[in-house]
C-alpha cells in the first residue's frame, strides 16, 4: 500500500510540474509572438504541440493557429499544415478561415482557396480581403489573361544558395550599381545570428558593379558604416547615385522593435555616417522602405500609422534639410485595408509598389502607379508573368530601359526571397517572303523596294531561291515593289501601326512573264454563257491590281473553249467571254485604250508545259491537249483536260504606253 500510495504521489507530481512546465512554455511563446518574434513563437510552439493530448483539444487548437500565424507571417511553407491542425481541432480564432484561404491562395490552390473564404464571409460578410479574394480565386482565369510582354528569370547574379535575397535598387541612372537587401554574410569572419523575427539572419546591404565587359560581378558589403548589428536594408538612391536612403530595425532591449528611415551620402567609393530622418512627431510609429522620386525632392515611404487605410500604407512627404514635410497618404487610389508597400519610383515618376489587398494573383503582387492630370492614380496589375500566386514584390528599373530586377519567394521554402530579372523585349517587326513566276518557280535577285512614311527608302536583291527578308519599324506604313527583268512588277502595302506585340509579316510575289501568255485564276462564266459569276471577282481584282501596278502596260484578253461543240460556236462563245473581262476592267477604271480582247474558241490547245506535267502525272511535258490526245485518256482525265483547255488569259502587247 506504501508502495502504491509512493508511486502515485510521485505519478502526481510530475503531472503537476509538466502541467506548469507546459504553461511557463505557452507563455513564454505567446509573449514572443505578441513582440513580433515569429520565428521564436514559432519554433516554441512547435515543441509545445506535440506534447499535448488529445484530451486537450481546444488547447492544441490555439496552439496549432498560432504556429500557422507564425509561419505565414514568415513565410514558412509549412503554414498550411498548420492551419489544417488548428482546423482539426477547432480552433475558435476569428481569422482562421481568411488566414487559412490566404496561404491556400498563395500556394496556387485557388478551389480550396475559395471554400475557405465563403466560409469566412459567412461570419463576415463585409470582408474587403476575402471578397478580394473569393473574387480573385473563382476569376483566376480571367486574371491569368492579364499578360505582359515582359521575360523573367531567376537572377544568377545576385542569389546565393540558403541566403535571402531581395529589394533590388540601382544606384542613380547610370545602371551600372545595384544595391541588394540579403542576408548572406558580410565577410567570411562574421558570424551569424538568426533573426528571432524572421528565422534568418538580419539583413545587410551589399552592392554589385558591372565590369568592363557589362556583367555584373559578386555582390559586396556596402562600404562606410550602413551595415551593423541591427537589421538594414530596402534602400533608394537619388538620381545621381550620391544619396541613399535606407530603412533600419534597430534592436531594444525589452523586445520592441520599430523601423526607420535613415541617409547617407556617398563621398568618392565609401558612404557618410547615416542620418535618420524626422518622419512623424511618435518615434512609436514605424516607417520603412523608403523610395526617392527623380527629383529628389518626394521621399515615399511605408508606415503602419493607425491614420493609414490599412495595416501597412503608403505615404509620402517632401524633404526640407534632412526633415520629412507636409506628409501625406496616398489615399485609397494607392492604399486598402491590406497592406501597401515596396514602392519604387520610375525615372518618369511612375510609382510601382505591392499590395495583397487588391483582387490579384495571390500573396504581395506588384502594381503600376500613374499619376493623373487632375490628381489621383491609375493602378494596374503588373500582370504575369510578373506576377504570380506567391510574393512579388521590389521592382527596380534600369535607368530609362524597359528593364531591370524585382523581388520573388515563388518557387522557394523557409521564407527565402530571390532576385529576379525582367526585361521588356523591343517590338520586332519584319517582312519576309518569296518572290516566284506565275508558276511558283523561284526568281533570284528579283528587286524588292520598299519605301515608308518615316523615311526609310530600302532595296534588296532576293537569295537564290528567291527569299527576302526586311526589318520594319513601329507605326510604321509601307508600300513594296517586286519586280525583275522580263517579269511585269507588283506592289503591296504593309503597316505595324497599332500593333501590341511583335510580328513578322509574310507577303509573297508572284510575277507575270511579259513575254507570254498568263492565264488568269479564278475566272468563271455561266455554263455555255459568256456572263462572270460572282466568284470571279477575286481573280478579276488580281487583274485590275496588275494593270493599277503596271500603267505602262497594254495587254490583249483572249478566251480559249475546249473542242466541244462546233468550232463557230466556241469562237463566239470565247469572244464575247474575253469581252465581257474587258468591259469589267473598264468599269473598274482601267483605260479602254490599254486593252484589246480575242476569241480563240478551240484552235489554241494548251500546250503542257513542265509545270502541269508534274501537277497531272497522265501527261507529258510538250504534248499538245487537241481532240485526238484527249480522246486517248480516260474519261476523268479526258474532262481534266478539257477543264484546262478552258481558260482565259492575257499577254502584254506594250510597256510603253504614255511614256513618249
Amino acid at each position: 500500500m506504501r508502495l502504491k500510495i509512493t508511486v502515485s504521489t510521485l505519478l502526481l507530481v510530475t503531472i503537476l510540474f509538466a502541467g506548469c512546465g507546459i504553461g511557463a512554455r505557452i507563455k513564454k511563446a505567446d509573449k514572443r509572438f505578441e513582440v513580433g518574434e515569429y520565428a521564436t513563437a514559432g519554433d516554441l510552439y512547435k515543441g509545445i504541440y506535440p506534447n499535448l493530448t488529445s484530451k486537450e483539444k481546444s488547447l492544441r487548437g490555439k496552439i496549432a493557429f498560432r504556429q500557422a500565424e507564425c509561419y505565414r507571417l514568415t513565410n514558412n511553407s509549412r503554414a498550411e499544415q498548420a492551419y489544417l491542425n488548428a482546423i482539426r481541432y477547432n480552433s475558435n480564432d476569428s481569422n482562421l478561415f481568411l488566414h487559412f484561404a490566404q496561404v491556400l491562395q498563395q500556394n496556387g490552390k485557388y478551389s480550396d482557396a475559395a471554400k475557405y473564404f465563403e466560409s469566412y464571409l459567412k461570419k463576415d460578410s463585409l470582408s474587403t480581403a476575402a471578397m478580394n479574394g473569393l473574387t480573385a480565386c473563382k476569376n483566376i482565369g480571367e486574371l491569368s489573361k492579364i499578360q505582359n510582354r515582359y521575360t523573367v528569370k531567376r537572377s544568377t547574379e545576385f542569389n546565393l544558395r540558403k541566403t535571402s535575397n531581395f529589394s533590388p535598387a540601382f544606384v542613380g541612372l547610370n545602371g551600372d550599381m545595384i544595391a541588394i537587401t540579403s542576408t548572406r554574410p558580410v565577410d567570411k569572419k562574421t558570424v551569424q545570428k538568426n533573426s528571432s523575427i524572421t528565422g534568418l539572419p538580419n539583413n545587410d546591404i551589399f552592392v554589385s558593379r558591372k565590369n568592363a565587359v557589362g556583367k555584373w560581378e559578386n555582390p559586396e558589403a556596402i562600404e562606410g558604416e550602413i551595415n551593423s548589428i541591427n537589421d538594414e536594408g530596402i534602400c533608394s538612391f537619388s538620381s545621381d547615385g550620391k544619396v541613399m536612403y535606407f530603412t533600419r530595425s534597430p534592436y531594444v532591449a525589452d523586445g520592441a522593435r520599430g523601423t526607420e528611415i535613415l541617409s547617407s551620402n556617398r563621398a568618392g567609393g565609401s558612404w557618410s555616417k547615416s542620418q535618420k530622418i524626422k518622419i512623424f512627431n511618435d518615434s512609436a510609429i514605424s516607417v520603412a522602405h523608403p523610395a526617392i522620386s527623380p527629383d529628389g525632392q518626394t521621399l515615399y515611404f511605408v508606415s503602419d500609422n493607425k491614420k493609414g487605410l490599412g495595416a501597412k500604407d503608403i505615404w509620402k512627404g517632401t524633404l526640407v534639410n534632412g526633415e520629412c514635410k507636409y506628409i501625406e497618404n496616398l489615399g485609397p487610389d494607392i492604399n486598402t485595408s491590406g497592406d501597401e508597400m515596396f514602392p519604387s519610383v520610375g525615372f518618369d515618376g511612375t510609382l510601382y509598389f505591392s499590395s495583397n489587398g487588391r483582387i490579384g494573383f495571390g500573396g504581395l503582387d506588384i502594381y503600376k502607379a500613374t499619376p493623373k492630370k487632375d490628381g489621383g492614380w491609375i493602378v494596374e496589375n503588373m500582370g504575369s508573368p510578373i506576377n504570380s500566386s506567391a510574393d512579388d514584390f521590389g521592382m527596380s528599373f534600369e535607368g530609362k530601359s524597359p528593364r531591370g530586377y524585382f523581388s520573388s519567394n515563388r518557387n522557394e521554402t523557409k521564407g527565402i526571397d530571390a532576385v529576379w530579372s525582367f526585361e521588356l523585349p523591343e517590338y520586332a517587326y519584319s517582312i519576309e517572303g518569296k518572290v516566284t513566276d506565275e508558276k511558283g518557280t523561284e526568281i533570284p535577285d528579283a528587286k524588292v523596294k520598299m519605301i515608308s512614311n518615316t523615311g526609310i527608302n530600302t532595296r534588296i536583291l532576293t537569295k537564290k531561291d528567291g527569299t527576302y527578308r526586311i526589318k520594319l519599324d513601329k507605326d510604321m506604313d509601307c508600300v513594296m515593289l517586286a519586280s525583275a527583268r522580263g517579269y511585269l512588277n507588283q506592289k503591296n502595302s504593309i503597316s505595324t501601326q497599332g500593333l501590341t506585340d511583335s510580328k513578322v509579316f509574310t507577303v509573297n510575289f508572284k510575277l507575270s512573264s511579259i513575254s507570254k501568255p498568263i492565264q488568269l485564276e479564278n475566272i468563271f462564266y455561266e455554263f455555255a454563257k459568256w456572263d462572270l459569276t460572282p466568284a470571279s471577282e477575286t481573280g478579276l481584282q488580281v487583274l485590275v491590281k496588275l494593270l493599277n501596278d503596271n500603267p505602262n502596260i497594254t495587254i490583249e484578253l483572249s478566251a480559249n473553249t475546249d473542242y466541244v461543240g462546233s468550232n463557230a460556236d466556241n469562237t463566239i462563245l470565247s469572244t464575247k467571254r474575253a469581252k465581257s473581262v474587258l468591259d469589267y476592267l473598264i468599269s473598274k477604271g482601267i483605260a479602254a485604250d490599254r486593252l484589246s480582247s480575242v476569241g480563240y474558241g478551240e484552235d489554241k490547245p494548251v500546250v503542257v508545259d513542265a509545270f502541269l506535267a508534274k501537277k497531272y502525272s497522265f501527261l507529258k511535258e510538250s504534248s499538245i491537249l487537241n481532240e485526238e490526245t484527249i480522246l486517248k485518256l480516260t474519261p476523268e482525265q479526258q474532262e481534266t483536260a478539257n477543264q484546262i483547255n478552258r481558260r482565259t488569259e492575257f499577254r502584254v502587247i506594250k510597256t510603253t504606253y504614255k511614256l513618249y
